[in-house]
């Protein structure tokens, strides 16, 4: 397959096509935006590995910290970035996304702040992209959110409040922790009807999660996804009382809204 592209937005400031792509299955047009960390200590590895045949992985664009924006595969290309993962009963997250990944150490390197140059260039880069392609605001999401039992990127120090602010993606305040006349958190192992009403919300917003009022592994990984994104305060894969209203809250606002 022929590698070679120009860029597909103005903000792209260089190109360093990688060879892991292939068509998108069913010549299905991109209608999510999966953000993504590197994980790596250093932009220009991450950028190196991502081009390598032996990695098996690549991505649309790369944001470095000073906020340059590097694209490696071509929009119209289904990208390796996913992996396995799930959303809203689509298996094949590839050939339905376009991925960007934050250049960023990761949890196990300290995980540092994203910077503010790098924050409004992902701002920027989003914006353009969910508005060419018609990207719904439910749409745009963490590799946590498809792979909750496998990743943890782009993690809780990402900006999805200010994101949303831009028109990208969704975001609603969290409920408060909760405090101690709260019903205790609910961690692995417990049953309850909690529970169950936990997993049937975020089923219906779009995670890969089955109803069965037991918190088990699966579950937990899922509730920890959920916390990453909207209730970064405190993640712990436990159900305590703000988590579950923050999902009732997410349930109810994504009624009548375009998701």
């Amino acid at each position: 397959m022929t590698i070679g592209f120009s860029p597909d937005s103005d903000l792209v400031q260089r190109l360093h096509p990688s060879p892991n792509v292939e068509p998108r299955a069913g010549e299905r047009r991109p209608d999510m935006l999966l953000l993504h960390y590197t994980g790596m200590t250093c932009c220009e590895k991450a950028i190196d590995w991502l081009s390598r045949p032996e990695s098996k992985v690549s991505c649309h664009y790369v944001v470095a910290e000073d906020g340059t924006i590097t694209q490696m595969v071509a929009e119209s290309l289904r990208a390796w970035h996913a992996g396995r993962s799930h959303w809203a009963g689509e298996s094949d997250i590839n050939s339905c996304s376009i991925g960007i990944e934050i250049h960023n150490a990761g949890h196990a390197c300290g995980y540092p702040e994203f910077p503010e140059a790098q924050m409004a260039a992902v701002v920027r880069l989003s914006a353009d992209i969910v508005a060419r392609h018609g990207i719904a605001p439910a749409r745009v999401l963490a590799h946590s959110d498809v792979a909750p039992d496998r990743k943890i990127d782009p993690g809780e120090r990402f900006d999805w409040q200010r994101l949303a602010a831009a028109g990208v993606g969704r975001w609603l305040e969290p409920a408060p922790l909760a405090t101690e006349e709260d019903a205790p958190p609910l961690a692995a192992g417990a049953r309850s009807e909690r529970v169950a009403e936990v997993q049937h919300l975020l089923r219906g917003y779009g995670y890969g999660i089955d109803v069965t009022g037991f918190l088990d592994t699966a579950t937990a990984f899922v509730l920890r996804a959920f916390q990453l994104h909207w209730r970064p305060a405190r993640v712990d894969s436990r159900l305590d009382a703000s988590t579950l209203l923050t999902a009732r809250r997410l349930l109810a606002s994504t009624a009548g809204a375009r998701v």
